[in-house]
């Protein structure tokens, strides 16, 4: 995921943040004073800038868990800040440069927020979502057993046992490599995308109920595929899917949009030497990966 989607994302986190802050405090207003320092406010909305910055694992925690923490940190931000103005510090060249590289990723954000929010509507996320359920209605999925064997001789003794009437998820435990021997070699229903190539062709060419009349060979080893069940592949409900198709629209969205901003505009770029940046044609449209960084 590029950056301006990535921000996005946790500009929504923290939107839900604040929402949740201000209800369990009981403060009507939006964004309320959470402190004062030498008369200067510091609001929620500050609260939460705060946690964007915060290593990942502490952007997922609810906004109250790292409450006290963030409003501490503001307020000695506050004092080191007025006490770097005093110094004359802000009218630093270097300081002025981080400060508009700064307004421009908070610009580029609004921007990207609104541009996307304003396309995914309801009915949007509706149309997406019964293309997908379609799609995966016309898809199918098998469950199946498997026995993983070292070599292809181990693995046709395997079969020969099976024809001669062995236990298959007996002999999984007994004789299988492989993680799912505890379980009898049961790995559940699966889809086409989710297995190797070589073991999807063979298993899913099988019938319910068949096993493999030769070893199947892959980077794993040797397989002996048994059949139990096949059934179409049943789409989640649309509650469960809205948040991933959002993410998903989102990203094409902000792409398109990108590109098109590249496509109208006269880019270059150099090294680090100043001379030119020589770059292979990008296709008429197509967005940079992080563009806009």
């Amino acid at each position: 995921m590029s950056m301006p989607f990535f921000r996005a994302a946790i500009a929504a986190v923290f939107l839900c943040g604040v929402a949740e802050a201000a209800e369990q405090t009981g403060d009507k207003e939006p964004d309320p004073v959470v402190a004062t320092v030498n008369g200067e406010e510091i609001r929620l909305s500050d609260v939460g800038y705060a946690q964007e910055s915060l290593p990942d694992q502490y952007r997922q925690v609810p906004l109250n868990a790292v409450y006290r923490l963030l409003v501490n940190s503001l307020v000695n931000a506050k004092l080191a800040a007025a006490a770097a103005r005093a110094e004359g510090m802000h009218e630093r060249d270097d300081i002025k440069r981080r400060l508009a590289h700064i307004h421009e990723q908070l610009l580029e954000r609004a921007y990207m927020i609104r541009y996307i929010d304003d396309k995914i509507t309801e009915d949007a996320l509706k149309e997406r979502y019964d293309a997908m359920a379609k799609e995966m209605g016309e898809s199918e999925e098998i469950k199946a057993r498997h026995i993983l064997l070292e070599t292809e001789s181990k693995a046709k003794e395997i079969i020969a046992e099976l024809k001669d009437g062995a236990d298959f998820a007996e002999l999984a435990k007994e004789r299988s490599s492989g993680p799912s021997k505890d379980q009898g070699g049961d790995l559940g229903f699966f889809t086409k995308e989710q297995m190797v190539p070589a073991f999807t062709e063979a298993a899913f060419a099988l019938k319910k109920g068949q096993i493999t009349e030769t070893p199947v060979q892959t980077r794993f080893g040797w397989h002996v595929i048994k059949i139990e069940d096949r059934r179409a592949v049943k789409p989640p409900i649309y509650n469960e899917a809205k948040q991933a198709l959002r993410g998903e629209i989102s990203q094409e969205l902000g792409a398109a949009l990108i590109g098109e901003l590249r496509a109208k505009s006269v880019i270059k770029k150099f090294k680090p030497d100043g001379s030119p940046l020589d770059e292979p044609a990008a296709t008429p449209g197509a967005a940079t990966p992080g563009a806009g960084q």
